[in-house]
């Protein structure tokens, strides 16, 4: 068993109080009673993005068993997280939660929760297993250099801390997130990696158009998002904020097109189909069917494709059909232009904004240069990575930290030599 393993031994610093950061420190200890285990956060605070995640409940994993179906939900890191994620996933995930007192719900699309709905909740677990692991936690103290010893005359590694301390360390983990002022990218690159630069991920879509004015707050059910100049399309809620767009679908066209968007200065045309998966031409045949059987009713009243009341008027006054206007009276081609405006009504991007307060990006450590059965270093023995330093994002409903439990547990595992 893992817990009476004496390990490896030594002295671990870990870099980065965050979820995968913490979780690597637990299982290092915990792997090897015998190990040393340090870890340093540069801020006042450990575990800060657990605590504002899912709008302060914390998504903690998605309900999904299967590695090679969860893996899909990573736009970068799919191929090698399902090795990873078939020997710790979200089954283990709850499990290991379970086993210190923290229940998990499971909600309608997938997500999981504490059954709390409270993030205190899992930041009181994560720091109650790190204290009984015998884990020291030290923040405001960063990881702010690192070397390799030479061999000989000495072995391991020589960490330079924030406040100027050097210490020799036998092995580190790095998990201090993927935010372009991360120290571990900086940090892996001093030591032969590649990092691939960090660019927003998980993010909503600024859109000004008369269209969505004053309807804040409204949500269609089920429609597609589609930049047709990249051909990434996405499927589901989207929703009309303050600022333009947002809901899953946005979150994750944004998050497998991080990179293009990028590049594009978050300058595009969106395509928003309002009534996926329908195309214009059955959208026609559904207004003509209602132009057919509701001759005497109002259209901006009498919505066909289950859309909320105040989009569907809007859309039906973009295609210049008047507010008291009968479907009997509806000509062809004004029937053309609504099915238009239903199935492929295009805005205008200007710019984002992050999802809440949460941060994701896509970018960091080359998995090519990473063991992904162990996330230790294959340039620099004795270094590991975790969470988003790696070149590792998942899409919206808590695979981002399922894939930081997954690579901290390995990591930490691995680093106790269990």
């Amino acid at each position: 068993m893992a817990g009476k393993n004496q390990g490896a031994g030594g002295k671990v610093l870990v870099a980065g109080g965050g979820a995968a950061g913490f979780f690597g420190a637990i299982e290092a200890a915990v792997s090897s009673p015998g190990t040393e285990v340090i870890l340093h956060e540069a801020s006042p605070n450990v575990l800060a993005k657990v605590r504002v995640s899912g709008g302060g409940r914390c998504n903690v994993t998605h309900a999904c068993f299967e590695a090679r179906d969860l893996a899909k939900s990573y736009p970068r890191g799919s191929r090698e997280l399902i090795g990873p994620l078939s020997r710790f996933g979200p089954k283990q995930t709850v499990e290991w939660f379970a086993n210190r007192g923290v229940e998990l719900k499971t909600e309608r699309d997938g997500r999981m929760f504490p059954v709390t709905d409270d993030s205190a909740t899992i930041v009181a677990c994560l720091e109650r297993a790190a204290r009984d692991a015998g884990v020291r936690v030290m923040t405001r103290s960063g990881l702010r250099a690192l070397e390799r010893i030479p061999r000989p005359p000495g072995s391991g590694l020589s960490a330079t801390l924030t406040d100027g301390t050097i210490e020799r360390v036998d092995r580190v983990l790095i998990a201090t997130g993927g935010g372009s002022s991360s120290a571990g990218f900086s940090i892996a690159a001093s030591l032969g990696h590649t990092v691939a630069p960090p660019v927003p991920s998980l993010f909503t879509f600024h859109v000004e158009d008369e269209r969505l004015k004053g309807l804040e707050g409204v949500a269609a059910p089920m429609a597609g998002a589609s930049v047709r100049s990249m051909r990434f399309h996405e499927a589901g809620p989207i929703l009309v904020t303050h600022w333009g767009l947002s809901g899953p679908a946005i979150l994750r066209l944004s998050a497998w097109g991080a990179r293009q968007l990028h590049g594009a200065g978050y300058r595009f045309a969106l395509v928003v189909n309002w009534a996926e998966p329908r195309t214009p031409d059955k959208a026609v045949s559904c207004l003509e069917e209602e132009r057919t059987h509701h001759a005497r009713r109002r259209i901006a009243s009498t919505n066909p494709f289950g859309l909320p009341a105040r989009l569907w008027e809007r859309l039906v006054a973009a295609a210049g059909i008047g507010e008291g206007a009968l479907w009997a009276g509806l000509s062809n081609e004004l029937l053309r232009d609504l099915a238009l405006q239903v199935t492929v009504c295009e805005f205008q991007v200007t710019g984002k904004s992050m999802n809440k307060e949460e941060f994701v990006t896509c970018g960091g450590v080359r998995l090519s240069e990473v063991n992904m059965a162990t996330m230790e270093s294959r340039i620099c023995p004795g270094l590991y990575f975790a969470g988003e330093v790696l070149d590792v994002d998942g899409v919206t409903g808590g695979f981002n930290f399922q894939a930081a439990w997954t690579t901290g547990w390995h990591a930490g595992r691995s680093m106790a030599g269990a």
